[in-house]
């Protein structure tokens, strides 16, 4: 065999190898480029919310998901339900939702699907789809730009976009429809 003829062998059968030699199965790359989440999963949970010992607050639910991600998130799929309670420890309001997410870094809960937020002594009550949930809006922690309905003793009110006390004592609904009944008393003149 001549010099250039080995060469020439000797490439070809080099050049086999790297085509042969590496086969990826796509799913096994997929598995390793995908990033691994930690997820904590408790059931049957009760959380009590306190302020200088007085309970403020008590949250259950049947599920609740502690996701690791890049922005840490609590996840509660299978319902939702909190009691509030005033400085005299007595229940004001109820709420409940099918779904709840809370994003640590922003201190805000997104609720969503069937919410029901009922102010005990008052009887009126909120229904919704979507709702956010936000402690540090003093006077209007509850806030939601889509349709509300909120039922109370003597009518029922419809619109869009809401902001609410906590304690679902103060409520405004951002652009109501519908009749509205107004006291004569209230009537401008």
């Amino acid at each position: 065999m001549s010099f250039s003829y080995k060469k020439i062998l000797a490439a070809f059968l080099t050049g086999c190898l790297f085509l042969c030699a590496c086969e990826n199965d796509e799913n096994e790359v997929k598995k390793l480029n995908a990033k691994s989440l930690g997820v904590e999963e408790a059931k049957d949970i009760r959380i009590i919310f306190t302020t200088g010992g007085n309970t403020k607050a008590i949250l259950t639910s049947p599920l609740m998901l502690r996701v690791q991600d890049t922005v840490p998130y609590t996840e509660f799929p299978k319902m939702i339900y909190v009691d509030f309670y005033n400085a005299e420890q007595k229940l004001e309001s109820k709420l409940k939702a099918n779904y709840a997410k809370y994003k640590e870094s922003r201190n805000i809960v997104f609720m969503k699907d069937s919410i029901r937020v009922i102010n005990i002594e008052k009887g009126d009550t909120l229904y919704c789809q979507e709702l956010y949930w936000d402690r540090s809006r003093t006077g209007t922690e509850f806030y939601t730009d889509k349709p509300v309905r909120i039922r109370t003793k003597t009518q029922v009110l419809d619109g869009t976009g809401l902001d609410a006390s906590q304690d679902f004592k103060n409520w405004h609904i951002t652009y109501p429809r519908g009749p509205i009944k107004v006291p004569a008393s209230q009537f401008p003149q």
